[in-house]
């Protein structure tokens, strides 16, 4: 065949639309959502790390020399708006099955499945119980909820990075305050497991710490611990790591925690220590960076400060408090934006502090619809994560036929999934110039599709497959 045939063979392939309401029905319906993805992919060559009969499928355009990256579809718009980016782009993508029912129907196997993926990774969480049949007419919680917990500990998890605005924070995982079971709290010096009601990987606690402070060297931002160490006793061996780790470094610690944790949980942490490569501190002799040792609620608001003032800082907090930290970043701008408008109005100005105000001000921090973040893994590729809280409400608005409820709501904006899948990719591809451009191109034309008023969904997947050209037609 001709190559120029081809091409228009490929391309009008790619153009033609798939019937995202009709994936969406089957979901909402219970209905056969395995066997209608199935006829849209094909199965992939590529298997998780020890699990030979895993289903993986395969899509979009394996030819250009790419890396690809692994999807889960997983729920509501984040199944939707995955499936509909990743047509509208074209790039080469794995997908592992990974909604609520079929996770519970196989009892949480596709976490396992998802999480050891030889390949960069992107997950999605819908915030929130999630309700599935439970086989005999009734309806229960999915097992393990979001399957998060699990999740992460199958796949070696052992930090979450989520920059927004001049913050970025590092969440240790899994490590949640909890334990306050002092009966209870040891270390096992085989495994390095905080033993409490939580069973804390401490090893993974040594990880984050050490990313943090690398962090901080290499970006000359200032970093901010947020912990309690006094009080919940994964913290205390978590802020002992961290002070075990500055011991010969460069670092100028500012405000000091009254008790340092190495020192008070010495033998416990020495366990951990003692599991770690004999290299772990190689190099750190020449770190250097200013890092400032708060309990977790001083945070917030110094964190408000640290937005006004743009002043560009690293926070190292456990899960739980890590959560709160970038929920605040995530919500601040609203608030702050509105008691800007308060104080214009106060003195008579015409003035609006929108977001084109907002921004000339220097700041980039919007409503947290692009706040991404990366999941680091002790062995294999990152996962990059993104958590939608309204999707499943949104979706039942679009199968209803009415997604801006009478004109009162907004419909939604897919933006987060093609800021994602840009992420993932550049991260899997970190040399690719070609490739950094066409996605900037593709994140452009997709901001000229959504401007204002924004299209409802299956309008808007319509003018942006009229508008990117997708992956295959650059070959």
């Amino acid at each position: 065949m001709d190559l120029s045939l081809l091409l228009f063979v490929i391309l009008k392939g790619l153009q033609e639309m798939l019937d995202l309401l009709s994936i969406a029905r089957t979901e909402a319906d219970g209905g056969d959502l395995l066997g209608l993805l199935s006829s849209l992919y094909k199965p992939s060559d590529v298997r998780p790390d020890g699990y030979p009969d895993a289903v993986i499928w395969q899509g979009g355009n394996f030819e250009g020399g790419i890396n690809p990256v692994a999807h889960s579809l997983t729920d509501a718009y984040a199944l939707l708006g995955t499936v509909m980016a990743s047509d509208v782009l074209g790039l080469p993508f794995y997908a592992v099955p990974m909604w609520s029912q079929y996770r519970h129907d196989m009892k949480l196997e596709p976490l396992s499945w998802f999480g050891n993926m030889p390949a960069t990774s992107i997950k999605w969480s819908t915030a929130g119980d999630a309700y599935v049949n439970d086989g005999k007419g009734g309806k229960v919680v999915v097992m393990g909820k979001s399957g998060n917990a699990p999740l992460r500990r199958q796949a070696g998890v052992y930090c979450n990075v989520r920059p927004y605005g001049p913050t970025t924070v590092v969440r240790c995982m899994p490590c949640l305050p909890y334990s306050q079971d002092q009966r209870k709290f040891d270390v096992d010096p085989e495994s390095g497991i905080v033993h409490s009601e939580m069973n804390t990987p401490g090893i993974q606690m040594a990880y984050s710490c050490r990313l943090f402070l690398k962090m901080v060297h290499e970006t000359t931002k200032f970093g901010r611990v947020a912990m309690k160490p006094t009080q919940a006793q994964e913290d205390g061996i978590n802020a002992g790591l961290l002070s075990w780790l500055l011991k010969g470094t460069k670092f100028k610690v500012g405000r000091k925690y009254a008790v340092d944790g190495y020192e008070e949980h010495k033998e416990r942490v020495d366990r951990i220590i003692a599991l770690l490569p004999d290299d772990f501190k190689e190099g750190m002799g020449e770190w250097s960076g200013q890092i400032e040792q708060h309990i977790s609620d001083t945070n917030y608001g110094l964190l408000v400060w640290d937005l006004i003032e743009k002043r560009e800082n690293i926070v190292l907090a456990t899960d739980l408090d890590g959560d709160r930290l970038t929920d605040l970043l995530a919500d601040i701008s609203d608030p702050l934006r509105a008691f800007g408008q308060k104080v214009l109005e106060h003195v008579g100005s015409e003035s609006k502090m929108n977001s084109t105000m907002w921004n000339a001000m220097g700041y980039t921090t919007g409503n947290g619809r692009d706040m991404t973040s990366v999941m680091y893994r002790m062995d294999g590729p990152p996962i990059h994560e993104q958590t939608l809280g309204s999707a499943d409400a949104m979706l039942l608005r679009l199968l209803d036929g009415d997604e801006s409820l009478g004109g009162t709501k907004s419909p939604y904006d897919p933006r987060i999934h093609f800021v994602l899948i840009r992420d993932a990719y550049l991260d899997a591809n970190p040399s690719n110039a070609g490739l950094k451009a066409w996605l900037d191109q593709a994140l452009s034309k997709f901001d000229e599709v959504y401007g204002n008023p924004r299209p409802g969904f299956l309008e808007g997947y319509k003018a942006l497959k009229e508008a990117i050209t997708p992956w295959g037609a650059n070959l």
